[in-house]
């Protein structure tokens, strides 16, 4: 399973924020949505709403919003996403900039072993950027900032992104917005890794880097016709991840958003990247394994 298939979301997103650039190149295709993008129906008790697989970046045009999703949004009495706080771009950048730099950071290349070197320097060479700068950072943050530079020829932007959209429609509607977590905590997934899980991430981001744009544009037509099993099956090519990475990032953080959700109640629109919904111990077994009905609706 390619590692960077599961976190590709979170990467997008967090590196969209600290390098904020114009997109060069072809832009990726706008896929019009078929049956549109997955959407659940989620029920327990005095909790019925809703869970939406989204992607955090996207080409603009990609028409996402169906009549199903829109009704649903209609019915939904609040919004809640991964993090809300992740749209405040100046608190963003400040905490990665403030949990991402440390004193005394070996150069990066030190941190990959000597087979790996050459692709490394290939991989920022493509994006644009430098071994100075990205040394200043720690592995996990400088794997980040590496993937969005190789990133700036997708065409893709979090401004055209599903978050924006929801906050907006439900801003204009004065419902609440919440989040299942805090920023702190999703780049604390990252910064509190091993240093050798990081050095692996960082390693798995150079190999990813080689298709990034082939891979992205996999995903955003299988999630734009809401494919999951095609989602899925991009989990299983290439190499496996890196389990300590893994549980931090991915299956922690949803164990975690399923004690969020418990106590709920009304007709919440939860939003959450849809990497979080395909794989072991997704969001989408974990609830029902605490009794909620959770049916495709979409």
């Amino acid at each position: 399973m390619r590692l960077f298939n599961r976190f590709l979301a979170h990467f997008l997103a967090f590196c969209a924020l600290t390098l904020v650039a114009a997109c060069g190149g072809d832009p990726a295709p706008s896929p019009a949505a078929k049956d549109g993008p997955a959407l659940w129906q989620v029920q327990r008790g005095d909790m019925k709403g809703w869970l939406f697989g989204t992607i955090h970046v996207l080409p603009k045009g990609v028409a996402w919003e169906t009549p199903t999703i829109r009704a649903a949004m209609a019915k939904a009495d609040r919004l809640v996403l991964e993090a809300a706080d992740l749209q405040d771009e100046e608190k963003t950048l400040a905490l990665f900039e403030s949990m991402g730099h440390s004193p005394g950071l070996p150069p990066l290349e030190a941190r990959v072993p000597d087979k790996e070197k050459a692709a490394l320097d290939k991989a920022i060479s493509d994006g644009g950027t430098s071994t100075q700068i990205l040394s200043g950072y720690e592995s996990w943050a400088a794997a980040m900032l590496l993937s969005a530079a190789t990133q700036q020829g997708l065409g893709v932007s979090q401004d055209d992104g599903v978050e924006p959209v929801l906050i907006a429609a439900f801003t204009k509607a004065g419902k609440p917005i919440g989040g299942l977590e805090t920023i702190e905590r999703q780049f604390g997934a990252f910064d509190t890794l091993p240093q050798a899980a990081q050095s692996r991430l960082l390693v798995q981001t150079v190999h990813e880097a080689k298709d990034m744009k082939g891979l992205y544009d996999r995903i955003l037509k299988a999630w734009s016709t809401g494919d999951m099993e095609a989602i899925a099956r991009e989990d299983q090519i290439g190499e496996q991840p890196d389990p300590v990475v893994e549980e931090a990032v991915l299956v922690a953080r949803n164990r975690d958003w399923v004690k969020a959700i418990e106590p709920m109640k009304g007709a919440p629109f939860i939003a959450v990247g849809a990497g979080h919904l395909t794989g072991r111990e997704n969001l989408i077994d974990l609830l029902r394994a605490r009794g909620f009905a959770v049916t495709r609706v979409q």
